[in-house]
């Protein structure tokens, strides 16, 4: 999911019924400041606009010249100056202070962002969305008249090639690892323009409007995969980590979470050795199913390792095949609402509005899938709950470890974090959410930590009826979130090898090669976020813990879990205090 800057998110109020139109006070002060920033946002990045459900600048393109850079960074230093004194904190209802807490931090993180990093200058993946994926998004979620969705996609496909020359102009030395990752974008790019877009434009009177506009723009995007290979791949000689001291100040900026990094890191190396020994614990229970006959191996370190590892090969063998992938995943959506419904986890969203897709070719990199939620602004909109397939250009190896990976029990685990009760469910919750602050300034630690949470509550609950298959792929996609922690902080505060993240990722956190190589990539090619999978599920579970414990027999898990996505995407901090609030009132 695509969190955007504050610069992005500032959401005309008359687009937000209810409260926040109404509010009174300081907090309708607070409401009047986000009112004198939107145009000039919206303007200055109308990609996000769209994204976010506003359709007012669909047929138009963000400035991702030098120029236009500056004046959005401008607009946020601004930003950051003005609210303290135009909005008196002290003033506002105590849910004010929250919002006005949330912008700040946000305006902060952005604003440190902009004076340490510059992706437009270093990371040639910045330029994809904007090359397709605003494009895409205005095929496969507005919910304007088809025709004129058309007539914006056309506009903004002329307008692409502005983007195409601002990123020739800019882009300098960037870390190899980003650009590899550009290389394919772009191909896929190509592709869609080729013959995606057509598809998805469906049938329509501006048919050849579309297509003349992207046969303009293909050999402008073959001109730039000629720019990326052969002009800047031999000097992408830029450096990937960002270094302790700004991963320390990244992690307290983008979290928000109310621990320190240092504190996280040190759970993490905790909670990586107690789900090994889960692991170990479940795998010796069914040896005996899979390797009947066979003796247990050695109650060591490397036995243990032994144990899980073999059990974990046999069940990794029960998948699909790479073309009906999408539709495996698809296969486990009504099974796992079903039991949710019956189990009493939460209620789920009425209607459904999430379609599980093949991921489009040009937002492909090293992940398997995503989900695009409905956007806040756009109340009809779907989510897309995307899978990507293994390459073509995959041999048969590199396949069948892939599929070995995402294996049938897998595939369940993914849908659960993805969709149901994941992160579909969570962001339908949070676009009902009053606040519009609280709408669109998500927090990465909340949105992944609740993913993860669900993973093991649904298994805890009785999903998959007790499979032992089930449970350990659980606790292996659990234990990848503890080592992507791991993996973040080593990576770019401890000067981490390749060799040695593979070591960890595969021998000890039981991976396979094909995955972890990706996740080795994707490490390098951000920071902090891997970090948000960890951090956000121990918040999640920890407070479970608590408040089941505070209340005793009249604990109800789907009240205590709709208390919980009431308050919207916020930062993990303000849950206790929000939570137990809510839970004090009457169910709606």
């Amino acid at each position: 999911m695509k969190l955007a800057s504050i610069a992005l998110c500032i959401l005309a109020l008359s687009l937000c019924p209810g409260p926040a139109v109404a509010a009174e006070g300081e907090d309708g002060a607070l409401a009047v400041f986000f009112r004198e920033h939107l145009d000039e946002g919206f303007r200055l990045q109308p990609s996000s606009a769209t994204d976010l459900g506003d359709h007012r600048f669909d047929d138009q393109l963000d400035d991702v010249s030098a120029a236009g850079r500056a004046r959005a960074v401008e607009q946020t230093r601004r930003a950051v100056e003005e609210l303290p004194r135009k909005v008196d904190y002290k003033k506002l209802t105590r849910a004010g202070q929250i919002d006005y807490e949330i912008l700040e931090q946000s305006l902060k993180a952005s604003l440190w962002s902009s004076e340490n990093f510059d992706p437009y200058v270093t990371d040639p993946r910045s330029y994809s969305g904007l090359i397709c994926g605003s494009v895409f998004s205005l095929l496969t979620q507005s919910t304007l008249p088809h025709e004129t969705n058309v007539r914006n996609a056309i506009a903004r496909i002329r307008q692409v090639a502005k983007v195409v020359a601002a990123a020739r102009v800019s882009l300098k030395n960037p870390p190899r690892v980003y650009l590899e990752t550009a290389i394919q974008q772009n191909q896929g790019a190509i592709h869609f323009y080729e013959e995606e877009v057509f598809g998805l434009a469906g049938k329509t009177s501006q048919g050849a409007a579309l297509k003349a506009a992207a046969g303009e723009l293909v050999p402008v995007l073959r001109e730039y995969q000629k720019f990326l290979e052969k002009d800047l791949l031999p000097r992408a000689n830029g450096e990937w980590r960002i270094g302790r001291e700004k991963f320390y100040r990244k992690f307290e900026l983008e979290t928000d979470a109310g621990i320190t990094e240092d504190q996280n890191y040190a759970d993490a190396q905790v909670e990586f050795d107690r789900v090994r020994n889960d692991m170990h614990v479940m795998a010796r229970q069914v040896w005996s199913r899979y390797f009947p006959g066979k003796p247990l191996p050695v109650d060591d370190a490397e036995g243990r390792r032994e144990t899980i590892r073999a059990v974990m090969g046999k069940i990794a063998l029960e998948h699909g095949k790479p073309q009906t992938l999408v539709r495996d995943a698809r296969a486990t959506v009504a099974n796992i609402k079903r039991f949710i419904t019956d189990a009493g986890i939460l209620r789920l969203p009425d209607p459904d509005r999430c379609r599980v897709i093949e991921m489009p070719e040009f937002q492909r990199g090293n992940s398997i899938a995503y989900m695009a939620s409905p956007p806040p602004l756009d109340t009809n909109a779907v989510g897309h709950y995307a899978i990507s397939p293994p390459p073509q250009s995959w041999d048969a190896a590199k396949v069948r470890s892939f599929l070995e990976e995402y294996n049938r029990h897998m595939l369940q685990i993914l849908t659960i974090h993805e969709a149901y009760p994941g992160h579909y469910v969570q962001m339908e919750y949070a676009n009902r959410n009053p606040s519009l602050i609280r709408k669109v300034l998500s927090s990465g630690v909340f949105v992944e930590g609740w993913a993860v949470y669900t993973e093991q509550t649904m298994i805890d609950q009785g999903y998959g009826g007790g499979d032992p298959a089930l449970r350990l792929n659980q606790l292996k996609f659990y234990l990848r979130a503890v080592a992507n922690k791991l993996l973040d902080h080593r990576m770019h505060c401890e000067g981490m090898t390749d060799e040695q993240a593979m070591d960890l990722l595969v021998n000890q956190a039981f991976q396979s090669e094909g995955e972890a190589r990706l996740k080795v990539i994707r490490s390098k090619q951000s920071s902090v976020q891997l970090s948000t999978y960890f951090t956000g599920r121990m918040a999640h579970y920890r407070l479970r813990q608590q408040i089941q414990r505070e209340q005793g027999d009249s604990f109800n898990l789907a009240r205590y879990h709709e208390a919980v996505l009431a308050n919207g995407s916020i930062p993990v901090k303000y849950l206790p205090e929000l939570v137990r609030q809510n839970l004090r009132l009457p169910r709606k």
